[in-house]
């Protein structure tokens, strides 16, 4: 993806800013593959805390993550239970 430029409001909405954006990686394939990056760089023997600290691990025990299974063609519910669509969700390519 190159790079775009978008315009940025600040100051209460008072000021507009010209700003050049790259490749977004906060959602989906791309977050995942950084956060996967993230876990590998964590030493093995670091204890890490979960659920508001009453469940600890060592970095080592962390499972794998699985990939995320494509619900494709399967009904999804919208507006409030009101009506239906097919998901487009392919699942994880990685």
């Amino acid at each position: 993806m190159t790079a775009k430029k978008i315009m940025i409001s600040g100051h209460r909405g008072t000021e507009v800013h010209e700003a050049e954006i790259g490749e977004q990686n906060w959602a989906g394939d791309a977050y995942r593959k950084v956060e996967l990056e993230k876990l590998e760089k964590i030493p093995k023997g670091l204890i890490l805390n979960f659920g508001r600290g009453v469940r600890t691990t060592t970095s080592g025990e962390m499972p794998e993550p699985q990939p995320r299974p494509s619900t494709e063609g399967m009904v999804r519910i919208t507006n409030r239970g009101t009506s239906s669509r097919a998901s487009k969700n392919k699942g994880t390519t990685n």
